[in-house]
């Protein structure tokens, strides 16, 4: 029962505050467009940025909702872990959101600075690992699929750090396709709800992985192509965030890695193209990175891009359920 209301909550506030918001977001501002995307895309000029609103409202309804039904079944999740991890999405979204604003808003495309965010992002991920710490998971070992555990000390904590702000980020350079980063953080959210369905004692990652599927669901409505609303910085970074939470939460950081392939196929595209051009002294690596822009200019249209990578993402999410209940 509980997870058809979680599903249904988090899928009606995201698509109510959508109905809500968007006029809103019309009359506020033009949307911007990445200025290093394929020149077609100019096209797009005036689509709202912020529609990430949307399923940051739905996800908050949707975890509320399912736990407040476990609550009354007496089958009540582990609450601080449940809205810390809300929280630190919450958090990242904030940033995202900030970053969103000044573009909308005060008319500076290109937002807040790199360092700027990248600053709070650290910030936030810190805050996220001393609260969990502060909850007793003082666990330096992480799992590595197919291999087994492995002892960090305390170089669990920097490298929890950088793949937390590296995950958000590489999210965020998923974002450049209409339907792209929606469809394939769906796939992903679905990934979480069936591992943490099948495994014991994970009811809260349980409840928001499912409210993450639905609110990505009901996105799609605006998303999908021709958006009529583009998710922003402030959507990219609360799903990033959302995500890390629950691969933390169920203590399997790396299987990050799996379900976000294809965001680590973005970075990586992006810091090859980076490196190439440097070292080649103007020379580019892909016709464009990150690596969604390059099949763009292949000549793959957005819902073909769209439909391979999240068939990609459903690949490799199986490998990575497959190696987790076979732990």
């Amino acid at each position: 029962m509980f997870i058809m209301i979680t599903l249904a909550t988090a899928f009606a506030a995201t698509v109510l505050t959508g109905v809500l918001l968007l006029p809103l977001l019309r009359r506020l501002s033009k949307g911007t467009i990445r200025e290093d995307g394929p020149k077609w895309h100019e096209s797009k000029q005036g689509t709202p940025l912020m529609g990430g609103l949307f399923f940051v409202v739905g996800t908050a309804a949707g975890v509320i909702a399912g736990y407040l039904c476990l609550l009354s079944a007496g089958r009540g999740p582990q609450a601080m872990s449940l809205f810390g991890g809300l929280t630190m999405a919450l958090l990242f979204g904030l940033i995202g959101f900030s970053d969103d604003y000044i573009k909308v808003v005060m008319k500076r495309n290109l937002g807040l600075r790199a360092r700027q965010k990248l600053i709070l992002q650290a910030l936030v991920a810190a805050l996220y690992l001393v609260f969990r710490w502060y909850l007793g998971d003082r666990s330096t070992a992480v799992w590595i699929p197919f291999l087994g555990d492995l002892e960090l000390g305390w170089f669990y904590y920097p490298l929890a750090g950088i793949l937390l702000v590296g995950m958000v980020n590489a999210v965020n350079l998923n974002d450049g396709v209409d339907g792209l980063c929606g469809s394939v953080t769906m796939v992903a959210a679905v990934f979480f709800m069936l591992l943490t369905g099948l495994l014991p004692n994970y009811m809260e990652m349980h409840v928001m992985a499912i409210a993450l599927a639905a609110s990505c669901v009901g996105f799609l409505l605006f998303n999908a192509h021709p958006a009529k609303v583009f998710m922003g910085d402030t959507g990219s970074f609360f799903l990033g965030g959302v995500l890390c939470a629950l691969g933390f939460g169920v203590r399997m950081e790396f299987l990050l890695f799996f379900c976000g392939f294809v965001y680590c196929c973005e970075a990586l595209s992006d810091i090859i193209q980076v490196c190439y051009f440097k070292a080649t002294h103007g020379k580019r690596f892909f016709k464009m990175a990150p690596i969604h822009h390059h099949f763009e200019l292949c000549g793959w249209s957005e819902n073909k891009i769209v439909i391979v990578f999240s068939l990609v993402t459903v690949l490799t999410s199986a490998i990575g359920l497959a190696a987790a209940l076979l732990r």
